[in-house]
């Protein structure tokens, strides 16, 4: 498999210092972050775009996946209509800036479930935003990766599967984040238990006992059952960490995950 690092945890690291760290350190993919007021704007047009893909390329760095977002990111679990449309658009553009990457993948950040209403409602809002979306999805050859974060919601992955098995479409998946369930539960589970629905996969490590997100390899994931795991059901695509740090943290980062991708 090959390594790559996402933008999300770059700061504010604009595209050419973003490709000057991955020739560096060595990191082959990469997931690129779209928003508005960044070089990364997510207003520019479709040459712009391809010229964003032709840096890449150019560098020797492949664009795997990719997240956008407008100002008013919303939240697809809220009750809130207008959180919830400003959501579904954030998501359209993703799928369209990443059509045009030729990346194959977007990020979905579901959004924090709140008190208001019940958690059918939510499931219910999320899976009708996403039904509405799966054809567009299909259309422009772009798989939705929904991550499972700390939003107390998809605790599991019975819930995960069975959530995205309800969407119905194979352009729905997940996005798996190796560590965003270690406080209750372990990410060889969720291999397993998501199997193909797997589209994306985030590396993170987890201390269980000190309850924080550690540097790779220093936590309590058990990397070579989770590698072993991963290619059990056949996943072949960059692993793409978002693990933050300085420059010289980046960098030492790559080795680990070099490290973990050969076990």
């Amino acid at each position: 498999m090959k390594i790559g690092v996402t933008q999300i945890i770059l700061g504010g690291m604009s595209l050419d210092e973003t490709l000057d760290l991955c020739t560096e350190a060595g990191y082959e993919a990469l997931e690129l972050v779209f928003a508005e007021g960044k070089d990364l704007d997510i207003k520019m047009g479709d040459d712009e775009i391809r010229s964003v893909k032709k840096k890449c390329d150019d560098a020797g760095i492949e664009v795997k996946s990719s997240k956008s977002d407008y100002a008013e990111k919303g939240n697809m679990l809220s009750r809130d209509a207008t959180e919830r449309e400003n959501a579904r658009k954030c998501l359209v553009r993703s799928i369209e800036i990443s059509h045009v990457l030729e990346a194959g993948a977007v990020l979905l950040h579901p959004g924090q479930l709140t008190a208001d209403g019940t958690f059918d409602q939510a499931w219910d809002g999320l899976l009708g935003i996403l039904r509405e979306t799966a054809p567009l999805a299909e259309e422009k050859e772009v798989a939705v990766g929904v991550e499972n974060v700390w939003n107390k919601f998809l605790l599991s992955p019975r819930e995960m599967a069975g959530f995205v098995d309800d969407v119905g479409s194979d352009w729905i998946g997940t996005y798996l984040d190796t560590a965003n369930m270690m406080a209750y539960g372990f990410p060889e589970h969720w291999v397993r238990g998501l199997g193909g629905r797997i589209k994306r996969v985030h590396f993170k490590d987890f201390a269980r006992r000190a309850h924080q997100f550690v540097d790779l390899m220093d936590g309590d994931t058990d990397w070579p059952l989770l590698m072993s795991e991963l290619r059990g059901i056949g996943y072949d695509l960059p692993v793409i960490h978002e693990v933050g740090g300085d420059r010289e943290a980046l960098i030492e980062t790559a080795k680990r995950m070099k490290k973990i991708v050969a076990m």
